[in-house]
C-alpha cells in the first residue's frame, strides 16, 4: 500500500519575505524595488542633457592708424618722348666723288669739324679760271680809267668832243662793273671750294656714314641732294609731350607757363630723377585730337638722355598742398567704387567711399572722402567687415622709400594730377 507523503510547504513555495535579508525592514525593500528606477532615469538625464551654449568668440584683431599727412606738390602727368634740341641732314653743297670721311660713325663732333671730303680738283681749276677772270677786269678797268683822264684833260682845249668824254666815261663804270662780276665769280668759286670739305654745321653726335669714299654724290636744293649723315645736338635735349584740353585748361588756371620746373622718369626709373622746365607750348589745339604740343628743355652733360626715349614728365603747376596718405593695401575695390575701412571707438567697422589720387613714396594720396582723424584699417582687412566689430591695435603709416633704386647719372631729386613731396 502506497503511502502519500504530505507535501511540506515550506519546501516547495516561499512568501516574499522569505527572499529578503532576514531582518530587513519594509524602507530596506523599497530602498532596493526603487534603485533600478533611478539608475534608469540617471542614465535617460545623462543621455538627454542638452549640451551647454558655445563661447562667441573674440572679435578678429586689426592694425588701425590715422592717414598720413604731408605737405606735397601738386603736378601733372604726361607722357612722351626725348627729342634732340638740334637736328641737321648734312648734304653736300658741290657735287663730285667722296675721297675722304674723317669721322667714326656715332663719334661725338663739334661745330666746324671736317667730315667729308669731295674731290676738290675740278673745282680748283674753277676758281683759278675765275681769279684770272677777275684780273682781265681789273686790267680793262685800268685802261679805261686812264683813256678817260687824258680826255679830260683836252675838253678844255677842245680836242675832245664832249660826247666821247661821255662815251670815255660809261666805258670806265662798265669795266668797273665787270670787275665786280668777275670778283663775284671768283667768291662763288671759292666757295665751291671751300664746301669741298663738308663739315659739321653743329655740335653733337653724328650718326653712320651714308656713303663711303668714291661714291659721287649730287649738290641740290633740299632733299634733292645726296644725304651723307646726320647730325643730333644732344645737350640740351628737348622732351614733346602733348596734353589733353582738360590738362591744358587746368594748367593755365594754376598759373603753369613757360619757365615751369617739370621732373621725367625712364621706363626702367622709379623716381622723376630728370629735372628741367616748360620751354614751349603751340599756339592751338589740334582740332583733331584735342590735344596741344608742349616741349620741355632738360639739360643733359653726360648724354644720357638719347632722342626716341620714352619718358614720363610731371609739370608742377600749382603751390604745395596738403594731401592724406594711405598705403594702397588698404584700399577694398567694391566694383567701380574704391573704399576705406574705418574702426570707431567702440570698435565698430565702417566704409567710406574715398577718391584716389597718385602714389608718391609708395602711399596713395586720398583726394576725397577721408578725415585726418579717421582710423584706417592698413593691416587685416580681410578680417575687417563692415558693420563688424574687430580688436583695434594702434600702428602708423610711413611713406616707402625706394632702397634698391638703380643708380643714375644725375642727383635724384627729393598724367592725371599727381602729388608728391
Amino acid at each position: 500500500m502506497n503511502m502519500i507523503a504530505p507535501i511540506n510547504q515550506d519546501e516547495t513555495t516561499q512568501p516574499l519575505d522569505a527572499v529578503q535579508p532576514r531582518g530587513a525592514s519594509w524602507k530596506q525593500r523599497a530602498a532596493w524595488i526603487a534603485a533600478p528606477v533611478v539608475l534608469l532615469a540617471a542614465g535617460y538625464e545623462l543621455v538627454h542633457r542638452p549640451s551647454p551654449a558655445m563661447a562667441a568668440p573674440p572679435p578678429p584683431s586689426v592694425t588701425v592708424a590715422t592717414p598720413l599727412q604731408r605737405d606735397v606738390t601738386e603736378w601733372d602727368d604726361y607722357v612722351g618722348r626725348f627729342e634732340p634740341s638740334r637736328a641737321v641732314e648734312v648734304r653736300p653743297r658741290v657735287s663730285g666723288a667722296v675721297v675722304a670721311v674723317h669721322f667714326t660713325d656715332g663719334q661725338m663732333v663739334r661745330a666746324g669739324q671736317p667730315l667729308f671730303t669731295i674731290d676738290p680738283r675740278p673745282y680748283a681749276a674753277a676758281l683759278a679760271e675765275a681769279r684770272a677772270g677777275v684780273a682781265t677786269a681789273n686790267s680793262d678797268l685800268a685802261l679805261a680809267r686812264a683813256d678817260y683822264e687824258r680826255a679830260s684833260k683836252l675838253v678844255d682845249v677842245d680836242g675832245v668832243s664832249k660826247s666821247e668824254l661821255d662815251r670815255l666815261q660809261a666805258r670806265v663804270q662798265a669795266t668797273n662793273a665787270a670787275l665786280a662780276a668777275a670778283q663775284a665769280r671768283a667768291r662763288a668759286r671759292a666757295l665751291d671750294m671751300e664746301f669741298t670739305v663738308v663739315r659739321a654745321p653743329i655740335a653733337g653726335r653724328v650718326s653712320d656714314r651714308r656713303v663711303d669714299p668714291g661714291n659721287l654724290v649730287a649738290a641740290g636744293e633740299g632733299g634733292s641732294a645726296t644725304l651723307l649723315t646726320t647730325i643730333n645736338a644732344l645737350d640740351p635735349i628737348y622732351f614733346d609731350f602733348d596734353a589733353s584740353e582738360a590738362l591744358f585748361l587746368k594748367a593755365k588756371r594754376d598759373g603753369a607757363g613757360t619757365g615751369a620746373p617739370v621732373e621725367v622718369k625712364l621706363q626702367d626709373e622709379p623716381d622723376y630723377n630728370w629735372k628741367g622746365k616748360l620751354d614751349f607750348t603751340d599756339n592751338g589745339l589740334d582740332p583733331k585730337s584735342g590735344t596741344i604740343r608742349g616741349r620741355a628743355v632738360l639739360d643733359n652733360p653726360k648724354l644720357f638722355l638719347t632722342p626716341g626715349m620714352f619718358g614720363n614728365m610731371r609739370l608742377a603747376n600749382g603751390g604745395k598742398v596738403k594731401a592724406l596718405m594711405v598705403p594702397d593695401t588698404a584700399i577694398v575695390s567694391d566694383q567701380a567704387r574704391k573704399t576705406l575701412l574705418v574702426v570707431g571707438q567702440d570698435g565698430s567697422v565702417a566704409a567710406k567711399p574715398v577718391t584716389l589720387g597718385p602714389v608718391v613714396d609708395g602711399l596713395r594720396v586720398i583726394s576725397g572722402g577721408l578725415s585726418p582723424s579717421d582710423r584706417v584699417v592698413i593691416t587685416g582687412v580681410q578680417m575687417a567687415q563692415p558693420g563688424g566689430k574687430v580688436q583695434a591695435i594702434a600702428g602708423r603709416i610711413a611713406p616707402v622709400v625706394a632702397a634698391d633704386a638703380p643708380p643714375t647719372l644725375e642727383t635724384p631729386a627729393a598724367g592725371q594730377a599727381t602729388l608728391t613731396q
